[in-house]
């Protein structure tokens, strides 16, 4: 099965060096980084609003665990959101991903 893994990060600079580790790693087969995301949600009670860097991974679902692991090591939250999403793709998406992940 493969996975999509959505992450904000505090900006484009640490989604790079995110995405860097966990395709050096080979956990993810692809990352893509979407800067400039206007996010709004509710911290310790208070109303805030930032931007960020949405971080998309592209993975297999026996690599779920060590992917979160990965990055809740190098990401700068204290509480970095990481959610997992199963996708509909073709066999040849699912054999890539499957190919370029160990």
């Amino acid at each position: 099965m493969t996975l999509l893994c959505f992450v904000t990060c505090a900006n484009a600079r640490e989604a790079r060096e995110i995405a860097k580790a966990l395709l050096d790693k080979k956990l993810v087969a692809c990352a893509n980084i979407l800067p400039g995301v206007e996010s709004h949600y509710w911290w310790k009670g208070k109303r805030e609003k930032g931007s960020e860097a949405m971080l998309i991974l592209k993975t297999k679902k026996e690599l779920q665990s060590k992917v979160e692991e990965e990055i809740k090591r190098l990401h700068s939250y204290e509480l970095p959101v990481i959610e997992f999403v199963e996708a509909s793709v073709g066999k040849e998406v699912q054999e890539w991903v499957k190919g370029e992940t160990e």
